[in-house]
């Protein structure tokens, strides 16, 4: 249980300096600030890894499923990459919802902070409920299977039109609209202001409640999937609060590329269907644990390199 507290304090640690330091004053993130947090969330990340080495050599946190020091580091390397990737989807909206709303480069990194908290808690529960699901009924196991194998083939089927998303039109924005209501106008960072002594919820604050509710539903595809590589619950949250907490900064680093990793998409396809099929033949096939961590690095490593191959031929030279 110590294991557990000290983690969560240092999570909370690192968003309080966060806010509270680096980014106490609102200011537009550069893609040099952008680039050198996420290569310090991403070497962060990695480092853990070591940390889980050494917590399952000890009897420091409870090792239910007996996994060795160095099956449990990868493990939570493959479920880091995993996540990871997933999260380019999120990102994509993240870009409509801001666009939509209209919201100041300045204040975006504040919704990003307080969605994180947000999502670590949303993320915490269904992770929870998950491995309760998994432990108490196997056949759980090929039901969350069979969703990401659907998921997978959703993504690569979908029709043109169906990626045009309007925030304004979604459940939670019409929802929110009729316990409070919205205003158009921007007070700084503000996510509440008053006018004529009602309070209105300013676009900061619907943003952030769409985001949150895009969130949960991104994270019905990344929980399912990381459960298929393990189901221990330290190696699940850690893996999946680590990718949540680079999600900001590689937000700004990757904004304004969006479009130059499209065939990212084909990755992410690739990914679901690989750990969708692993659930559903995990009682009669043991892949070892390089496989998935490989296949899901050959994965990201193409999708990446066919992207930028895709952009150059794109890109109009100069005579």
């Amino acid at each position: 249980m110590i294991v557990w507290i000290l983690f969560l304090a240092a999570v909370v640690f690192f968003l309080a300096l966060d806010l509270g330091v680096f980014n106490r004053t609102p200011h537009i993130i550069s893609m040099k600030e952008a680039s050198m947090w996420t290569g310090v969330w991403v070497t962060l990340s990695f480092i853990f890894s070591g940390v889980i080495y050494w917590l399952y050599t000890t009897d420091h946190i409870p090792n239910p499923l007996a996994l060795e020091p160095h099956v449990a580091a990868v493990k939570y390397i493959t479920g880091y990459l995993i996540e990871l990737s997933l999260s380019i989807d999120n990102i994509f909206v993240i870009a409509i919802i801001f666009s939509s709303f209209r919201i100041p480069q300045k204040y975006q990194h504040r919704i990003l902070f307080w969605g994180i908290l947000g999502a670590i808690v949303f993320r915490g529960l269904m992770i929870y409920f998950g491995v309760i699901l998994i432990n108490k009924f196997s056949w759980m196991t090929y039901l969350f299977g069979a969703f990401l194998i659907f998921t997978a083939a959703k993504m690569l089927f979908k029709k043109e039109n169906d990626e045009h998303f309007d925030p304004k039109h979604s459940f939670s924005y019409r929802l929110l609209h009729k316990i409070i209501p919205i205003t158009s106008h921007h007070d700084k960072e503000h996510f509440f202001v008053r006018i004529k002594d009602k309070l209105h919820a300013t676009p900061l604050f619907v943003a952030l409640v769409v985001i949150e509710v895009m969130d949960v539903l991104f994270a019905l595809d990344s929980v399912p999937a990381i459960l298929a590589i393990t189901s221990d619950p330290f190696i699940v949250f850690s893996s999946n609060i680590f990718a949540i907490l680079g999600l900001r900064s590689m937000y700004f680093f990757l904004a304004n590329m969006l479009e130059k990793f499209s065939y990212l998409e084909y990755s992410l396809v690739a990914i679901l269907t690989f750990v969708g099929v692993k659930m559903l033949i995990h009682d009669y096939v043991q892949f070892p644990e390089w496989v998935s961590l490989g296949f899901i690095a050959l994965s990201l490593t193409v999708g990446i390199l066919v992207s930028m191959n895709q952009s150059k031929k794109q890109t109009p030279t100069g005579i």
